[in-house]
This record gives C-alpha cells, sequence and structure tokens, in this order.
C-alpha cells in the first residue's frame, strides 16, 4: 500500500455538537434534517461494483449521487499490488486503481458524497436514504455495499495487512511464490485457499483453533491428503512479527496454552466475510450468510432497487465480477427507469412489517 494516503476532496458534514453528536440521530426527534438531493439513480458503496455502475449511469446522463461510506473505496483500499486486473500489465496499486474509479467516474457528473447511510425507506418511489442526518431522495437505488473480510483482530494483523498479510488467496496467492505460507481458519474458504496456495508454495501451514473442519468432508479430505499441506490443530495465532512485512507468526496451543514462532512469509486469513446488508435487514430478503438475494441478473423484489458485487456474491469475490456487476446493475436501472417513466408510483411493504 502507497506510504501516503488517497486525498478526497472535502466533504460538507454536519455539525451536531459535541452533545449531541454523541447520539444516533434517530434518538434525538429534534433534530433538524437537511436535504442532500434528488437523483434518478442513488448508488451505495463506492468499490469497484458502486463506482462502476456509476460511472455507466452518469454516462447515461442519470446525474447518480454515490453514498460511499465513511471508509470510501471498498476492499481494494487494503489491497497492495493488483495484477489481475486487465489494462495494467505491470500491475497496480490497489488505493491507485480505486482513486482511477473515483476519477473516472467524477469525470461524467458523479456526485460522491463519503458518508454512511444509516437508514433507508423503500415503500414507495421515490426511495429515501439518510446519511448522517441528510436525507436523499432517488427514483433507482443500485446497493453496492460490499462484504467486508472477518479479521482476527491483531494490532499486529492490522499494521501488516497488505505487507503480507492477506484475505484473498486468489487476489495475492501468485506474490508468494516459492515462500511458506500459512492459512488461518476451518471452513471450506480456507480449505479452498490453502490447497490453491499450494501451486505457488511449497509449504502451506493450515492453523485452525479446533481438533476438525467446519468445511464440506471433500474439501477436508482434499487438505489433509495434500502433501503440501501441514495441518496445525488447535492451533491459534497470538501474534504476526515483522518489521514492515511479515516474518514469523506467534502460534499458541489452544489446549496447553504453549507458544512458539514459526517462519512464516505471508499470512491468509480465511474466517470469513461479513455482507454490509445490515441497513437494508428490514426491505431486501438475505440467505442464511446475511449476502441480499438477486432476482435474475441484478434485481430485488422491490422494483427500482437493484443488487450488485460482494453484497451478494460470496463465490468470486473479485474486482472485475463486482464491476461487471456494477456494469449490469447501471444498465438495468436505466431500462426500468425508461419503462417506468409514466408509472404509477405503488407503496411496497417491509419485510419487517409484513412479518
Amino acid at each position: 500500500m502507497p506510504d501516503s494516503p488517497l486525498s478526497f476532496p472535502p466533504i460538507a458534514m454536519i455539525d451536531l455538537g459535541p452533545a449531541e453528536a454523541a447520539q444516533p440521530l434517530a434518538a434525538r426527534p429534534d433534530a433538524i434534517e437537511s436535504e442532500g438531493g434528488h437523483t434518478q439513480v442513488a448508488i451505495i458503496g463506492s468499490g469497484p461494483a458502486g463506482l462502476t455502475a456509476a460511472i455507466y449511469a452518469a454516462r447515461a446522463d442519470l446525474a447518480p449521487i454515490v453514498l460511499g461510506g465513511a471508509a470510501p473505496g471498498g476492499q481494494l483500499m487494503l489491497t497492495s499490488d493488483v495484477e489481475n486486473f486487465p489494462g495494467f500489465p505491470e500491475g497496480i496499486q490497489g488505493p491507485e486503481l480505486m482513486a482511477r474509479f473515483r476519477e473516472q467516474a467524477e469525470r461524467f457528473g458523479t456526485r460522491i458524497v463519503d458518508q454512511d447511510v444509516d437508514r433507508v425507506d423503500l415503500a414507495t418511489r421515490p426511495f429515501q436514504l439518510w446519511a448522517r442526518g441528510t436525507r436523499y431522495t432517488a427514483d433507482a437505488l443500485i446497493v453496492a455495499t460490499g462484504a467486508s473480510a472477518l479479521w482476527l483482530g491483531l494490532d499486529s494483523e492490522t499494521r501488516l495487512r497488505g505487507r503480507g498479510v492477506s484475505a484473498c488467496a486468489t487476489c495475492d496467492g501468485a506474490f508468494f511464490r516459492g515462500k511458506r505460507v500459512a492459512v488461518i481458519g476451518g471452513g471450506d474458504t480456507a480449505l479452498e485457499e490453502a490447497t490453491f496456495l499450494t501451486r505457488f508454495s511449497p509449504d502451506v501451514l493450515l492453523i485452525h483453533r479446533r481438533d476438525q473442519f467446519r468445511g464440506s468432508r471433500i474439501m477436508q479430505q482434499r487438505a489433509i491428503d495434500h502433501p503440501g499441506i501441514d495441518i496445525r490443530w488447535n492451533t491459534e495465532v497470538a501474534e504476526v512479527l515483522g518489521d514492515g512485512v511479515v516474518e514469523a507468526l506467534r502460534l499458541r496451543d489452544t489446549q496447553s496454552g504453549r507458544e512458539w514462532e514459526e517462519p512464516i512469509g505471508g499470512v491468509f486469513v480465511a474466517i470469513g466475510y461479513r455482507p454490509n446488508a445490515e441497513v437494508f435487514r428490514d426491505w431486501l430478503p438475505a440467505d442464511a450468510a446475511g449476502y441480499l438475494e438477486v432476482e435474475g441478473e441484478t434485481g430485488s423484489v422491490i422494483p427500482g432497487v437493484f443488487i450488485a458485487g460482494d453484497v451478494h456474491d460470496h463465490h468470486y469475490r473479485q474486482a472485475i465480477t463486482a464491476a461487471a456487476d456494477g456494469c449490469k446493475a447501471a444498465m438495468d436501472a436505466e431500462r426500468w427507469l425508461d419503462e417506468q417513466a409514466a408509472a404509477p408510483r405503488v407503496a411496497v411493504p417491509s419485510i419487517a412489517a409484513a412479518g
């Protein structure tokens, strides 16, 4: 990751005062709500899916507003070298790639607001969205909020993220060719990533804090039988070691408490992802893992609401597939708006109300 952080345009903020700012807006009925404006297409999320949707929507003269979140850019902001995105034969830094996405979206007239959406009302059109006390309205909505990798919660892991600590073997595995690497986890994702990494690494350490895996039986057997995978049962990571880059792990036996160090060139945390879909819980159905359910290519149960990227895709989770989703969602939204231009507005009950 670059030494200096990216610089984004300043965002107008609402001054709530020190006492009021500590309270959620919903807890202050006397709070003044400001108007952020109306758009034909609002996009929630500023990763590859959201910004690609913005590029297509802006080029279609839909004047999109992107509510990109307080930490804009998605998972690629945590990625150093990206070598599998087409058009960059020498590779590109993840934050730089997202900055280019953003510049391209803004070039065609996209308005980007770096605030988290904390509430939505999808009962009628125009849809209503609230971000830090400001209300936005939109005729169509694209949900591209992505998913967040689950981490171990270690300070050393955070410090070395992008410098040997990764949450995506498919994205970063090739950078560790010839090095000894570790995969942390016990589900299908960990088992798949450990097997995948044997293409590049002569020694893959698979670390699991229990005495049996949680993944499917076939994936368990593949990992157990693979000569390049060294399984460490009842083991957890106490600390990631390294000065600037990952050099070793301090491991702990979960039964005896004994600790020791293992030299490691890379660490892949594979304990799962959390879809960023909480704000839509009462409106859009999700599967057992919390990923939003898609109808057709990008549609949802609510006409005019479209879904793109990792907030529904827990199979591929790649920047290029998320961008493709964003393209499709914007095109679907444009066609839907054309079809619905003269249609009457119909109330849509929320899941909570229907239940």
